[in-house]
C-alpha cells in the first residue's frame, strides 16, 4: 500500500513540476509579445484548458477528428512556447510572426473551446440511440393493455382433434380457463392447445386433456 502511494505521490509531483515549468514558459513568451499585466498570465492558463479540452473530447471517443486537431494545436503553442524559451529566441526583441501569433491566440482558442463543447456526437453513437428509441418504442407498445372491450361471446379455443381419456384435475381447469379468458380478452382470438401448453407449462398429452375440457359442448 505504501509503495502504491508512493508511486502515486511521485507521479503527481511530476506532473505539478511539468505545468508550472510550461505556464511559465508561456507567461514569458506572451510578455515578450507585448502582452503585459493580467493578460500574460491569462495565456498558459487559456493554452492548458484547451489541451485538456481536446484531451477529454478524445476520450470520450465523441468527434475524434475535431479533438485530435485542437489537441495538436493547444500543443504545439505549448511545446513552442517551452522550445522558444530555451535560448533560440531573443525575448527582447521578438520578430512580429510571433506577435502576431500571440495576439490571434485568443480567437483561435475560443473558437476550439466552442466546437469542442458543441460539437455533435459521432454517427455510431446518433444511429445506436436511435436504434435504442425504436426498441423502448416497440417494447412500449407491446405493454400497452388492449383497448378492446371483451367479446360478449363465450371463450372458445381450437378443437383438439381427439379427446384423450386422461384425467385432469378440476383446479388445474379451472385455471386453464382464466388463462384461455385472458388469451381472448387480449387477444380476441381462441387460445390455441400450443399456446395454452406453453402458460400451463404441462406436457403436450395433458395439454390437449385439458383443451377437451375447455372446448365448448357441440364445438
Amino acid at each position: 500500500m505504501r509503495v502504491q502511494l508512493a508511486r502515486v505521490d511521485a507521479v503527481l509531483v511530476q506532473a505539478v513540476i511539468a505545468a508550472a515549468l510550461s505556464f511559465a514558459h508561456l507567461h514569458d513568451i506572451a510578455m515578450a509579445a507585448g502582452q503585459d499585466g493580467w493578460k500574460a498570465w491569462a495565456y498558459p492558463i487559456s493554452v492548458d484548458l484547451l489541451l485538456v479540452a481536446a484531451w477529454r473530447r478524445l476520450r470520450s471517443g465523441e468527434a475524434k477528428a475535431a479533438g485530435w486537431c485542437w489537441f495538436v494545436i493547444a500543443l504545439a503553442a505549448s511545446l513552442g512556447a517551452n522550445v522558444a524559451t530555451a535560448g533560440l529566441l531573443d525575448l527582447g526583441d521578438v520578430p512580429a510572426w510571433l506577435r502576431i501569433l500571440v495576439a490571434g491566440w485568443p480567437a483561435v482558442a475560443f473558437l476550439g473551446g466552442t466546437l469542442l463543447a458543441h460539437s455533435t456526437p459521432t454517427t455510431a453513437n446518433t444511429g445506436a440511440e436511435h436504434g435504442k428509441d425504436i426498441e423502448d418504442h416497440d417494447q412500449a407498445d407491446d405493454a400497452e393493455p388492449s383497448r378492446e372491450e371483451p367479446s360478449a361471446q363465450p371463450v372458445a379455443i381450437e378443437a383438439p382433434p381427439e379427446r384423450p381419456a386422461m384425467p385432469v384435475p378440476a383446479a388445474l381447469v379451472e385455471h386453464a380457463r382464466k388463462v384461455a379468458a385472458e388469451h381472448h380478452t387480449r387477444t380476441g382470438t381462441p387460445i390455441d392447445t400450443p399456446t395454452l401448453r406453453a402458460r400451463l407449462g404441462v406436457p403436450a398429452p395433458m395439454a390437449e386433456a385439458i383443451a377437451s375440457h375447455l372446448t365448448p359442448t357441440g364445438s
